[in-house]
């Protein structure tokens, strides 16, 4: 099957057109698409554990850590140790880091209603019933090096 044809090259695909549609709208915001989904995975009240950002969002501990130190740079968030367990560290948002939030936050959800405006409710249904089933496979699959 030529390259371009296997269901792991669309989806990539699409994704890397997607990257590049938020990106191209980050920048304008002195923002990224990485920056931006974090900071729609930190809780705006309470703060959100370091440890719980990177599983949700898929990304690697040392990914996150200098997407994190480039945050605090530009004073989107700061570091406060947990006050239930000194031992865990919380990440706030800064009124600056709840501004540029929201502005991810538009940006996503005005993606997702053009996504409902052209494609009806039951083909997006099946569509991310799909995408749950091949993370579920990825997520299981095992590869061996046979040599």
């Amino acid at each position: 099957m030529p390259r371009k044809e296997t269901s792991c090259s669309r989806i990539k695909q699409t994704w890397h057109i997607i990257d590049k549609m938020y990106n191209n709208e980050a920048i304008e915001h002195d923002l990224t698409t990485t920056i931006g989904f974090v900071l729609l995975n930190i809780d705006p009240i309470e703060g959100t554990p370091s440890t719980s950002i990177a599983p949700m969002l898929g990304m690697e501990p040392t990914s996150l850590s200098r997407t994190l130190f480039a945050m605090e740079k530009k004073k989107l968030i700061i570091r406060k140790k947990d006050p239930d367990d000194g031992r865990k560290v919380r990440i706030l948002l800064t009124k600056k880091g709840l501004k540029k939030r929201d502005i991810s936050k538009n940006t996503v959800k005005d993606f997702n209603t053009d996504i409902s405006d052209l494609i009806a409710p039951k083909r997006l249904e099946i569509f991310n019933e799909v995408l749950q089933q091949i993370a579920q496979l990825a997520s299981e699959k095992k590869f061996t090096n046979n040599g």
